[in-house]
């Protein structure tokens, strides 16, 4: 995801896609998907929202 977003195929301020889609893109487990996310949270590179997804940070 890092690398996709520094690439630009996630341009800055577009959706990412949700946790089942990213778990079975990469086949790794939800959970490992929700800690990835977590860890590009921390970092600043997404903003996820309630109900409405995570963004690649602008």
């Amino acid at each position: 995801m890092r690398q996709r977003i520094a690439d630009g195929t996630y341009p800055a301020g577009s959706r990412v896609p949700g946790v089942v889609a990213l778990s079975a893109e990469f086949d790794v487990a939800v959970s490992t998907v929700h800690r990835a996310m977590a860890a590009l949270r921390e970092e600043g590179l997404i903003i996820t929202w309630s109900g409405r997804g995570s963004f690649v940070a602008e």
